[in-house]
């Protein structure tokens, strides 16, 4: 079985440790990340997570991340690959007087995505151990006791629950902690994973036994574009407003008081009720994948830019992500490429 199949059908193990990790401690960490960024940090509850973007004052989009609330007065901050020394440098920028303490931890943590629809049911295998349905960005808790980690104690021979002080003291220096958080980039019921570095292998090893195959990065780029889910780097830029980028409204709270980039954001709400440009996904009818910054057109002017594109297996021709103009984004509208290629709309995510 391919691992494209893999993922599709029964669960396929994504290395995604290139992914930046900082941690930030202190009674200040939640208000000063919620200050800062679109989302609702400040009241993230144990265990939760959510999808936010760091902007500047034109609510250009400057980083992507996904904060989890790991700990008590403790945040799990995830970007980019590759951005994680700027964005330390952007939060400490910012950082007066405020009780927070900031952390580069990518190279001390591996991490790895399990997507497909078995993936829970082998997590289970692996853990020994029925697990909860969590919520999307959601940490695995056990039960009521939000205070309750899971660690990998390698002397033991298994993955379980502990729930002593011993246990907590480690997650609070993060040493040996094994975070699992629910997350669906590829469209896919999917978990990331993530272990000290010297535990990679045994991680990958133990999964493997129960069934994941491994996935290559092509695979997981294929998976996330037919997903429709945007990235820094080939879908954002740092000149990219947004509330143009595919679901920025999970990762934008309107209520939860000032911060940096607020004032477009309601503008775009209140005064024109939509933005210029949408991140959407479309087919591509004739020909081969579009390069990235391939221009569309219609009726001669020009409406759009691809962004990514790849062929679809579970299609058999290929899709693409990029920005449409207003007018220009209804399913089923045909656009010309400037390759002479013939583009439908689709929405997103383009495969479903």
């Amino acid at each position: 079985m391919s691992d494209y199949d893999a993922a599709i059908h029964s669960a396929a193990l994504f290395d995604r440790s290139h992914a930046g990790k900082l941690v930030l401690t202190g009674a200040d960490a939640p208000m000063f990340l919620g200050n800062l960024s679109t989302n609702d940090i400040k009241n993230l509850p144990l265990g939760g997570g959510c999808e936010a973007y760091f902007c500047d004052s034109r609510a250009k989009v400057q980083f992507q991340t996904w904060i989890y609330h790991t700990h008590q007065n403790t945040m799990w901050v995830e970007t980019t690959p590759g951005r994680n020394e700027a964005l330390a440098k952007y939060l400490d920028r910012y950082l007066i007087s405020e009780r927070v303490e900031i952390a580069d931890r990518t190279d001390e943590f591996a991490q790895f995505h399990l997507a497909g629809p078995q993936a829970k049911a082998l997590l289970e295998k692996a853990l020994g151990e029925t697990l909860p349905e969590l919520e999307h960005f959601q940490d695995h808790r056990s039960g009521s006791r939000q205070t309750s980690v899971l660690t990998l104690r390698r002397n033991s021979g298994e993955f379980r629950y502990d729930e002593s002080e011993n246990a907590l003291a480690e997650f609070a220096n993060l040493e040996r902690t094994f975070a699992l958080r629910r997350r669906d980039p590829l469209g896919l019921p999917g978990f990331d994973l993530v272990v000290p570095k010297e535990l990679a292998v045994e991680t990958t090893q133990r999964l493997t036994a129960v069934g994941a195959i491994p996935g290559s990065a092509e695979t997981y780029e294929t998976l996330r574009i037919e997903a429709g889910t945007p990235l820094f780097g080939p879908d954002i830029d740092e000149n990219r407003f947004v509330m143009e980028v595919g679901n920025a409204a999970r990762a934008v709270s309107y209520t939860k008081g000032c911060f940096l980039g607020q004032e477009p954001i309601v503008m775009a709400r209140d005064r024109a009720g939509h933005v210029n440009r949408a991140f959407l996904g479309m087919k591509v009818l004739d020909g081969g994948p579009l390069p990235p910054g391939t221009k569309l057109f219609r009726e001669g002017q020009e409406v759009g830019q691809v962004t990514s594109s790849c062929h679809s297996p579970r299609l058999g021709l290929p899709v693409a992500l990029g920005y449409l103009r207003w007018k220009h984004q209804e399913p089923g509208t045909r656009l010309e490429a400037e390759t002479k290629q013939i583009v439908e709309v689709v929405g997103l995510p383009p495969v479903k």
